[in-house]
């Protein structure tokens, strides 16, 4: 079996990563792992697993560049043998699934976010991710989403969670001095009370509110905005102006991205995902219960099925400043923190998600082949 995904681009970001992961699966089942995009610093890896990489501006917005995209996707389809096209974005999603349609393949998308749909247009747009012969929502908060958006059958989606690499993110593999180390980095005092907010700097990941949670804490308290700008150096710019109108800046920090998650989290004392719109699913959230480290996330979205209230973590009010900062000083009261481990195993690891993948391929291809 071959399978192809697509996607924009492979850099930073948890479909990027789920990418990977189906690579990982696939190859090790020793079936085809072809990836088209734009490329991106993961391609690297994505060869290391032993995928193949096609490089296309498959994600570009220009409408006139369809008919080019949908051709170059049907040559891939043809001269691969492909067996299922698995689509993981809005704009590469429009010409992979008119050439998978064409081609007679299954075609496969992953619904990875609740896309704003400010019209009906908008919404015809987000539609396509909807279309899939199989539709995989990577929480139940999205697939109740997608049926109340779109009207798509409940039969046609698959509950699917991202999945954390439980090897990977695994406290007993980083060495304290690794964690020192990183904190030093970073600027942040030994003795300071280190709060990350891991995750792209986008206005919507709730940095401001963050910084306005910082302002009602003691001293003690450092918070680090980990992540990639990717170009919003304007939002960056604003970011480290509130925090210097606060008197702040000494105790914000802005590292920049960092591709060694798993021990930025070890450096942590805790870990917040104040978003403003719901995530999907909440994958930093579960990557930092894995690590045994307290999560203060948004009350929302798919953080709802990822935090265990007042047990591995607290859920807040969107956009709550002094309710985050109050969570905050409170996470000593947290009772099962050392035992969030556990659960994230259980239900939201890679195993679990490459093992629920390679079904769904199995069964569209068995399905087209009657």
């Amino acid at each position: 079996m071959n399978v192809l995904q697509i996607l924009p681009e492979l850099n930073a970001g948890g479909v990027e990563r789920t990418a990977l992961e189906t690579v990982e699966a696939l190859v090790a089942a020793g079936h085809g792992a072809h990836v088209l995009s734009n490329g991106g610093r993961l391609v690297p890896e994505l060869e290391a697993l032993g995928g193949v990489h096609h490089t296309a501006d498959i994600g570009s917005k220009n409408i006139l560049s369809v008919p080019w995209r949908i051709a170059g996707v049907r040559r891939l389809i043809a001269e691969h043998k492909i067996d299922v096209v698995h689509a993981r974005s809005r704009a590469p999603a429009w010409p992979a699934i008119y050439a998978a349609r064409a081609e007679r393949v299954p075609f496969v998308t992953t619904y990875h976010g609740i896309y704003n749909a400010s019209s009906a247009l908008k919404r015809g747009y987000n539609g396509v991710m909807a279309k899939g012969d199989v539709v995989i929502a990577n929480s139940n908060f999205t697939c109740d989403h997608i049926i109340r958006e779109h009207g798509t059958e409940p039969d046609r989606i698959t509950v699917i969670p991202r999945g954390v690499d439980m090897e990977l993110f695994d406290p007993a593999r980083i060495d304290p001095k690794q964690s020192a180390d990183r904190r030093a980095k970073w600027g942040a005092p030994e003795a300071a009370t280190l709060v990350l907010l891991p995750g792209r700097l986008t206005s919507w990941k709730g940095q401001r509110v963050a910084i306005d949670a910082l302002a009602n804490l003691s001293p003690n308290y450092h918070l680090v905005l980990l992540g990639d700008a990717q170009g919003r150096d304007a939002y960056v710019a604003e970011l480290k102006a509130q925090a210097d109108q606060l008197g702040l800046t000494g105790r914000t920090h802005f590292p920049g991205h960092d591709s060694d998650i798993a021990t930025a989290l070890m450096a942590a004392d805790i870990v917040i995902c104040p978003s403003t719109d719901p995530e999907a699913f909440g994958r930093t959230a579960a990557e930092a219960q894995a690590m045994g480290r307290p999560v203060i996330a948004s009350d929302h979205g798919g953080a709802v099925e990822v935090v265990v209230q007042g047990v591995t973590g607290w859920r807040v009010p969107p956009a709550d400043a002094t309710a985050l900062a109050d969570a905050i000083d409170r996470v000593d009261d947290l009772t099962g923190v050392l035992d969030a481990r556990a659960r994230i195993s259980e239900r939201f690891s890679k195993a679990a998600l490459q093992k629920s993948l390679l079904e769904v391929y199995n069964r569209v291809v068995k399905f087209a082949a009657i």
